[in-house]
């Protein structure tokens, strides 16, 4: 098995001279020869140095891991039954996959109502999210679905106002959350996010207060990478204001050397990053606490691939804190720009730390402890990926989280609508039609839904959320096939593990241990 590609990948904009004679280890070509002029990571790396670390080109681009883990999703298979129904009464003419509830609650209480266990984690201060919002927010409202506002948003707002070192106006924060809140309908919720440098501008309290948003979400980390959130800045003004601001910016856009080498042309990009956190559970308890005195009504926490101690202090500071949601991302997940060898080749996989997750809450909820409801996110793109990561996880795991796959959807419901306005309808869409009618089958059900207020919704939007119908329609359809009517249904026995080592990782039964002792009840 081939667990990594080394030295060459698109991400980079990197390839090998001699493409089929690697190296396994190294990556390099079997021969490098004197004479190339570097196309490979190394090579590149040799005349633009820290530049090849990130995927490029950053901005318009998301990007994931090209590692291939030893276990994922597809090491799974979804087990149906041809007797009963839970959900609904067991009878051919009842138990039809239009019947399946998606609907979920998540938090304590009442929660949050979604209409499908989806979510969209923190979509932060990224060119690909700031560009691809009013779609993502308008999307994810009419599916509704909980939206994150990842971290560094009011940071990164030029127009922002900062007095005192506390943010007091952000108008690309507000516009964030009004785009959301314009379209709800009382399903889903806008999330803001804060990190290290969002809590010292005091960015929760500024939208807690002065935005009226009522759910927020502290952040440890994320699945692509093991520091903090990364940019890069084509203005040198924006760097310097950025710097002064608290960030690290580098190189020093204040230094009159460096500025000299960007007006000449030697490099184009600054880069902003974003400090690491310091976890302790006294500080992370007396947080939420401030925060639900702020009028915060549901809390979260997202943390990253770390170690296990890692996964274990978040289970457990978050049950004893009683916050509503925990989002565990694994890695392998990735949406505007991490280190590229980083997001390959650190951290546990989505999998794994499911499993993990499922270990630790179960020995909670042993003790009679509160367990906040856990969502999954890393890689998970369609159907089959949220029917398992739903049940590996039962009863804990509610919902999962998604981002560079809304993003493609919003992406491509952007371009569609850009050339439908400019009439150069590619020969492989003509067959749908020429406008946004024809193209977007979900047109019909939200010109129905919607009426004149249909003209409003951006193609973006639109992708967005035909595309989570699709999820949701498939969704149905697994569920159905499993029995299954509402996803509180949905339990590990749900699953067989295709390879012993899933097996073994997951505790789900391999194939052929499955069912043995209701196999000798019925054979005898």
């Amino acid at each position: 098995m081939t667990l990594s590609k080394p030295n060459s990948s698109a991400a980079t904009m990197t390839k090998l001279r001699t493409d089929r004679e690697v190296s396994p280890f190294s990556g390099m070509c079997v021969t490098c020869i004197e004479g190339c002029i570097g196309l490979c990571e190394i090579g590149r790396s040799a005349y633009r140095g820290a530049e090849i670390i990130y995927p490029q080109p950053f901005g318009p681009t998301t990007s994931g891991a090209q590692k291939d883990y030893p276990i994922d999703y597809s090491h799974f298979n979804i087990l149906g039954t041809t007797v009963g129904a839970e959900g609904v009464e067991a009878d051919s003419d009842q138990a039809i996959f239009p019947k399946v509830k998606l609907e979920v609650s998540l938090g304590q209480k009442r929660g949050i109502k979604c209409k499908l266990p989806i979510l969209i984690p923190g979509l932060g201060s990224t060119d690909v999210a700031k560009r691809n919002w009013e779609g993502l927010a308008i999307g994810a409202a009419v599916s509704g679905i909980i939206l994150t506002i990842g971290e560094n948003v009011c940071g990164m707002d030029e127009e922002a106002k900062i007095k005192n070192g506390r943010v007091v106006q952000s108008p690309d924060l507000e516009r964030r959350v009004r785009q959301y809140q314009e379209w709800q309908d009382g399903y889903g919720a806008i999330v803001v996010q804060s990190n290290v440098e969002d809590s010292r501008m005091r960015v929760q309290e500024y939208a807690i207060e002065q935005l009226g948003v009522e759910a927020v979400e502290l952040k440890w980390g994320q699945g692509a990478k093991t520091i903090g959130g990364e940019v890069k800045i084509s203005d040198p003004k924006k760097a310097q204001l950025l710097k002064s601001r608290g960030y690290i910016v580098f190189p020093d856009p204040d230094d009159p050397e460096v500025l000299d080498a960007f007006q000449k042309g030697t490099f184009k990009e600054f880069e902003r990053h974003s400090r690491v956190g310091m976890v302790n559970e006294e500080d992370f308890s007396k947080r939420v606490e401030e925060l639900r005195s702020l009028g915060a009504k549901f809390i979260s926490l997202k943390t990253g691939a770390y170690r296990p101690v890692d996964l274990a202090r978040a289970i457990k500071y978050s049950s004893d804190a009683r916050i509503d949601v925990l989002t565990i991302d694994g890695a392998g997940g990735g949406t505007g720009m991490s280190p590229w060898r980083m997001m390959n080749e650190w951290g546990i996989p989505t999998v794994a730390i499911e499993c993990l997750a499922y270990q630790y809450a179960q020995r909670l909820a042993d003790k009679g402890k509160y367990v906040p409801h856990i969502v999954i996110a890393g890689g998970i793109t369609l159907e089959d990926h949220i029917f398992k990561a739903l049940a590996l996880g039962a009863p804990f795991v509610k919902a999962v989280g998604m981002a560079r796959a809304p993003i493609a959807a919003a992406m491509v419901g952007k371009t569609l609508g850009r050339l439908i306005f400019d009439e150069n309808i590619p020969s492989s869409l003509e067959k749908y039609g020429k406008d946004v009618d024809e193209i977007f089958i979900t047109s019909v059900e939200l010109k129905k839904r919607f009426g004149k207020d249909f003209n409003r919704i951006p193609p973006a939007a639109i992708g967005v959320y035909t595309y989570f119908q699709r999820l949701a329609q498939g969704l149905q359809q697994f569920m159905c096939g499993a029995r299954k009517f509402a996803s509180a249904y949905i339990k590990r026995d749900d699953l067989v593990a295709l390879t012993q080592e899933a097996a073994a990782i997951s505790g789900i039964p391999y194939i052929s241990e499955l069912d043995k002792e209701e196999v000798d009840k019925i054979l005898g």
